[in-house]
């Protein structure tokens, strides 16, 4: 999108405001990331022959048909599994129906899911085993699938559809964060997107039944005063799963930027005009992830990316 006042773009404005919300939120989870930090190499595979340290510590070199505690079969341990492939198209149409987007109503209307956003590549995660994802780092695991696979995708069709559209000048790093911020907000509950046919909405409400269940199962492993602290009667546990995403995003960012390249730079202008870039592979080598998108609403999110499209 065209910059703005002060030479900021409108992504750059939500860039900026969520830093703000994400620094908070840091330090609201800083007592406790050391209980919800995860650790690839700590995930464990109940009931398998090789039940631990079978994990690779870079997300990068994680297998779905190997590291996963999905129920395997019918492709259900794929991330990308049988959606599909189109990622920057408009086939399918803007998502913008009561029936698809929670929050919107018919006299009102609301929030549009982007294209991008229609078929993002987390497929395993409807299908994760409750039983077996019952820590932090099983959980990571299936998370870091997800986001590896997702950026796979869009690397390979970014490249593609810039090819074929001269006009698209949308920078990779940008679209990998889009998706990163939607990644987040499966995690913590706060998706809008309910699906876009009966399968699909079937699929994200199963989704969230068992992250309601499988932040339970990581809930009961705590003790206090984080058990306290995490209380939840409704069993949503929705600041546990604020914090736990706090914690562990950094892991989550380097998934979902596996794909990318040296030449692959993620920029920010703040409002006084100065430039920060992230150099090599959108900053994913940095200890901290360059992008607070995710603590900006989705539908202002989604807005700026429809503008921009």
């Amino acid at each position: 999108m065209a910059p703005q006042s002060g030479g900021q773009s409108a992504r750059d404005v939500l860039e900026e405001y969520g830093e703000k919300i994400q620094q908070q939120a840091t330090i609201n989870a800083n007592p406790y990331k050391k209980y919800l930090r995860a650790n690839l190499e700590e995930a464990t595979y109940p009931n398998d022959k090789e039940s631990k340290d079978t994990t690779p510590s870079d997300p990068c070199k994680l297998n779905h048909e190997y590291h996963t505690n999905v129920s395997v079969g019918y492709g259900k341990d794929n991330p990308c599994g049988s959606i599909s492939t189109v990622r920057f198209s408009d086939i399918y149409g803007g998502q913008c129906t009561d029936s698809k987007i929670k929050g919107n109503n018919t006299k009102n209307g609301g929030a549009c899911a982007p294209f991008r956003r229609l078929f993002l590549c987390d497929q395993n995660l409807s299908h994760m085993d409750e039983n077996k994802i019952n820590n932090t780092d099983n959980l990571l695991l299936e998370m870091s699938l997800a986001a590896k696979y997702e950026g796979q995708s869009l690397v390979e069709k970014h490249k593609k559809f810039k090819k074929e559209n001269s006009n698209f000048n949308t920078n990779i790093c940008t679209v990998l964060a889009r998706s990163f911020a939607d990644i987040g907000d499966i995690i913590r509950g706060k998706d809008l997107f309910i699906g876009y046919n009966q399968k699909d909405r079937k699929e994200k409400e199963q989704l969230q039944n068992k992250l309601k269940n499988i932040f339970k199962n990581i809930y009961e492993n705590l003790k206090d005063p984080e058990k306290t602290k995490y209380n939840d009667p409704k069993g949503n546990y929705y600041q546990l799963r604020e914090d736990w995403w706090d914690a562990n995003r950094a892991t989550v960012w380097k998934a979902i930027t596996c794909g990318t390249g040296e030449n692959d730079i993620y920029s920010k202008t703040v409002d006084d005009g100065k430039i920060t870039f992230f150099n090599e592979k959108c900053g994913r080598e940095r200890s901290s992830v360059p992008t607070n998108l995710d603590y900006v609403p989705q539908f202002l999110r989604w807005f700026e990316e429809w503008a921009e499209d």
